[in-house]
């Protein structure tokens, strides 16, 4: 489990961390010090930092927290109004023939099966992500996907069911859920579920994140380059080290 964690911005009202993939959010039966939360505690011992959203624990990318309550509670009511603006990057498996377009399937839990599955079905809740491909490579693609709305597991879901699973999903790729019990079975990854999966985790990386501040209002556009494990995963797929594009322009 990774021990550090990035900075992108901070200031008396908050602060926005690059989550490292890997590092859970908070504390668990299998995880109690190795937790961003525990790391924060140990980086601001006084006045420790409070998550306003949150991301999966294989998931990279841009975290915002909160140094009171009231910016807690006035960041909260931006992420559950749908007034913050995410860009994530993901790698895909297969190329996708659209260059951009949206998708608009409901979402809701499985009558049977893993309780922490989502799927798409009639009568879901309202589901919409739009995507853009930056790149394609080796029947893979390298895509920005924006969330409109917040169901668990959205985007792995709704890309899942264009038939381009996200490269290393261990739930919604080609296999379903199997790779996720034979992970849990075998204690944690081992070389023939990497092999299986192509990355030891979801290739979905939190890039762009566009809020407005507590306390000012003012708008802020806070980003995580592609986290490095991604980046080298895209430059071996392209059979080059070149530098990834950085995602589309702008909030």
């Amino acid at each position: 489990t990774p021990q550090e964690f990035g900075v992108i911005y901070e200031d008396e009202a908050m602060v926005v961390v690059d989550k490292p993939a890997g590092l859970p959010v908070h504390p668990s039966a299998t995880y109690h010090k190795n937790t961003l939360t525990y790391l924060m505690r140990q980086r601001w011992p006084d006045d420790t930092p409070h998550l306003a959203h949150r991301l999966d624990r294989e998931t990279s990318g841009v975290l915002v927290c909160a140094r009171t309550l009231d910016d807690e509670r006035a960041l909260k009511a931006q992420f559950e109004n749908r007034e913050v603006s995410k860009t994530y990057l993901a790698i895909l498996e297969g190329e996708l023939s659209e260059d951009r377009g949206r998708i608009d399937l409901p979402m809701g839990r499985p009558d049977e099966g893993l309780h922490l599955l989502m799927e798409v079905r009639e009568d879901g809740s309202p589901a919409r992500t739009r995507f853009e491909v930056q790149a394609r490579a080796a029947g893979h693609t390298l895509v920005a996907l924006h969330p409109e709305t917040g169901r668990q597991h959205q985007l792995r879901v709704h890309v899942s069911a264009l038939g381009h699973p996200i490269v290393g999903d261990k739930l919604y790729g080609p296999e379903g859920p199997q790779p996720f019990l034979d992970y849990v079975d075998a204690g944690g990854m081992n070389e023939e579920l990497e092999a299986r999966l192509g990355h030891p985790r979801q290739a979905l990386h939190a890039h762009r994140l566009c809020i407005a501040h507590p306390r000012t209002g003012q708008p802020l556009e806070l980003e995580a380059p592609l986290a490095p494990d991604l980046a080298s995963l895209w430059a071996s797929l392209t059979g080059a080290a070149s530098r990834v594009a950085d995602g589309p322009a702008g909030c």
